[in-house]
């Protein structure tokens, strides 16, 4: 795993969240949100052929791409192949953990829990995602951080412009960034201004 992943993710600290039935230029939709301020993107497998919008996305060199809702080792395979240079999971999974060992890509894996931040450290994750953030809030970062300091925490799950702030001010080394960024609709029209106001907006707000 790069020793840049870190500190890069906590100076750029958003990862925008793709969850789209359609993405017509996946690369068009990067250059859209880095000139917005994001230059993290995370193209989920819930999305309709994501292996090529990855492919397509890797060719944009201003962002870095990865891939979410890894479940297996296979995804975890297909994604790395692709282009992405992270992973990211809904949960704990050690197929997952072990297939991106093997290729040395860093994963970012789901947890609640504080046994759940436990077994994705105990998997060797580069940081723990806990979701839904939005259900527990900015407090119980800064509880997590009692015993887990220095653990990279990253918020996804009801994340916006309003409450992000909060969530960094509490702890989190990231957060990440959905439907208010990357609303379905405007990313199916090509509505790249749209997405880099929006992106742009959400920046401004931490």
């Amino acid at each position: 795993m790069s020793s840049a992943f870190l500190p890069a993710l906590s100076a750029d600290r958003v990862i925008a969240v793709i969850r789209a039935p359609e993405i017509p230029d996946a690369a068009a939709l990067c250059a859209a949100l880095a000139e917005g301020g994001i230059r993290w993107v995370e193209f989920t497998f819930t999305t309709p052929d994501v292996t090529t919008h990855l492919r397509r996305a890797a060719a944009h060199s201003e962002t870095r791409i990865g891939a979410g809702t890894v479940m297996t080792g296979l995804q975890a395979q297909a994604a790395i192949d692709a282009g992405a240079t992270y992973l990211v999971t809904p949960g704990c999974r050690q197929e997952v953990a072990e297939t991106a060992a093997t290729a040395g890509i860093p994963v970012v894996m789901g947890a609640l829990t504080p046994t759940e931040v436990a077994h994705a450290l105990d998997l060797r994750a580069a940081a723990v995602k806990i979701f839904p953030a939005h259900s527990l809030g900015p407090r119980y970062f800064s509880d997590l951080a009692g015993p887990y300091p220095g653990v990279p925490l990253v918020a996804s799950g009801g994340v916006n412009s309003a409450n992000a702030a909060r969530f960094l001010a509490a702890g989190a080394h990231a957060v990440c960034a959905g439907s208010e960024v990357v609303p379905a609709p405007a990313v199916a029209a090509a509505d790249w201004s749209t997405v880099t106001e929006n992106a742009r907006r959400f920046m401004r707000a931490l």
